[in-house]
Formats: C-alpha cells, sequence, structure tokens
C-alpha cells in the first residue's frame, strides 16, 4: 500500500485510560554517567589537540546541562549530544585555525587508547593502540567535514540522516562526504597494508 493509502498512525490508549505519558526526561547525572566515555572518545576522534581536551569536554557538558530540558526525546540522546560535541569542537578548531594554527598541526599525538575501543589481553591492547594510531593519522589526513561524517558514520555508527541533522547539512552532502572519506580510507588501508608487506619481507 502507498503512503497515500496508509491510516494515519493515532497514539495508543488503553481501555479506560487517557493517552500515554511521554518517558522522563533523563536527569543531568543520568546523562553525563551514561555519555562521559563517548563524549571524551568522539571530541578527541573530530580533532580537539589532547592540550584542549579536558577543556572541551567540561565545555560540552555544561551546554548539555544549560539545554537539558530541550531534549524531547524525539531523536536518540546520543545524536542530540552529538551535535553538541561536533558544533563545540568546530568551533574551537576554528578558532584555533584563525589565532593558532600550529596547534593543529604540532601538538602531541591524543592517546590511542581514546581512539579505539578497548579489550581484555596485552594482545589485544597492543592492537588496539595499533589502530588507535593508524585512525589517527587517517582522520588527521581528512579535512573537518569528512573527517566528522566518517567518525559518525564509520565510527560512532550513525545512520546518514542522523549525521545530515547532526552536522546541519543535505543529505546527499553527506552522502557524497562519506564516499569520498572511505575511498581515501581505502587507500590509507592498502597503503598500510602494503608497507607491513615491505616490513615483513625485509625482516
Amino acid at each position: 500500500m502507498g503512503l497515500m493509502g496508509r491510516r494515519s498512525v493515532q497514539p495508543t490508549e488503553a481501555p479506560g485510560q487517557g493517552l500515554r505519558t511521554a518517558e522522563p526526561r533523563p536527569t543531568f547525572a543520568e546523562i553525563y554517567e551514561s555519555s562521559f566515555s563517548f563524549v571524551l572518545r568522539t571530541t578527541v576522534r573530530l580533532g580537539t589537540p589532547p592540550a584542549s581536551v579536558d577543556d572541551l569536554v567540561q565545555e560540552i557538558f555544561m551546554i548539555a546541562y544549560r539545554r537539558q530540558n530541550e531534549f524531547e526525546g524525539r531523536s536518540s540522546l546520543k545524536t542530540w549530544l552529538y551535535g553538541i560535541v561536533f558544533n563545540v569542537v568546530r568551533a574551537h578548531r576554528r578558532d584555533l585555525r584563525a589565532r593558532h594554527p600550529q596547534a593543529l598541526e604540532g601538538d602531541a599525538p591524543a592517546d590511542p587508547d581514546l581512539l579505539a575501543d578497548g579489550g581484555p589481553g596485552p594482545d589485544e591492547r597492543a592492537a588496539r593502540r595499533e589502530a588507535g594510531l593508524f585512525l589517527e593519522r587517517f582522520l588527521d589526513d581528512l579535512d573537518d567535514d569528512r573527517r566528522a561524517v566518517f567518525v559518525l558514520a564509520e565510527v560512532e555508527q550513525l545512520s546518514a540522516p542522523e549525521i545530515a541533522a547532526v552536522v546541519d547539512a543535505p543529505l546527499n552532502t553527506v552522502y557524497s562526504r562519506l564516499r569520498l572519506a572511505r575511498a581515501e580510507f581505502s587507500k590509507a588501508v592498502s597503503r598500510h597494508r602494503a608497507r607491513d608487506t615491505w616490513k615483513d619481507r625485509t625482516r
């Protein structure tokens, strides 16, 4: 049945009761506790210099605290927070690029443990660290627009419509940026594997 032929969906109502009440908004303490790790991780992945990470994470949660009543459950809590993270990091990087461009080029690398999810054993931790370093180098080579789309899609698993809402860009633009970023990632992986193969042969 086409869209025009569908019946409109009405809120469900139990016999003898009014409309179901909406789920209560999470408290700020619940938002902070459940979201701190991914806010920190995404702040790093979007290109915040290590010296600024703590300050930006604090700023992000201060904004979330002030705006917590704006969250109405129309999107997921993560998507709502990603919008704040994205805007804060983007503004910070623009300010650094204008005033202190060297801060985006010469700062110490981010801790790879913040860039890749953890594993319990030493072998997994070593693999995680290597993957984090590779991801960091790749992301640093992307422009800010492609970097944001790639992180949100491939690392944080947001859908394209969710990403479009976060970065305030048309959906087709998101698809285009993601396609280009994925192509660059494939090339980077190929170069990385070629270097590893060459190292193995020269040992």
